[in-house]
């Protein structure tokens, strides 16, 4: 045994000898304190070492661990505890219903009828009429269809364009 255990199984057996010897005085004489143990008690949690955050703080929802306010993912447990912020601000979304297009302007003129009267009278200017050009019909009308030349170009392009076409 080590001198300090017997000393104080000594100690504690001369103070329960004096109060069986003296029973009053053991009431009004205070007793010397126990000296208390250097080894703290094994506790049942492991230490971890808090960050010591600056500023306000929150608790994950998750883990229940301290984390920074702006925290938005816990460092403890990597679990999100709030949603993204975004930077930019939401688009509003614009539905836009008036789709016209493809829907013809003008009036609807077949392509073979436009053809052959460019064949058979483009020299007096005829396909011209029949499309609602008045005044590119009375030019062909007075120039022969600018000497024909414009009534090889007309056929051409008329070839090219779509049965029915607008004008």
């Amino acid at each position: 045994m080590s001198v300090s255990l017997k000393k104080k199984t000594v100690e504690t057996a001369v103070q329960t000898a004096d109060d069986e010897i003296y029973p009053q005085a053991a009431q009004t004489v205070p007793r010397p304190a126990q000296e208390a143990d250097p080894v703290p008690p094994p506790s049942t949690q492991p230490e971890t070492a808090q960050p010591a955050y600056r500023g306000r703080t929150k608790f994950c929802k998750h883990c229940g661990q301290v984390i920074a306010a702006e925290a938005v993912i816990c460092v403890h447990c990597g679990c999100q505890v709030e949603e993204l912020k975004t930077s930019a601000a939401v688009q509003p979304i614009i539905i836009n219903n008036n789709n016209v297009v493809g829907v013809p302007q003008g009036k609807m003129k077949n392509k073979w009828v436009a053809f052959f009267l460019c064949l058979f009278f483009g020299v007096l200017g005829v396909h011209r009429f029949y499309e609602g050009k008045i005044f590119t019909g009375i030019l062909y009308l007075c120039s022969g269809g600018l000497a024909t030349v414009g009534v090889f170009i007309d056929l051409i392009i008329i070839l090219c364009k779509p049965n029915p076409y607008y004008v």
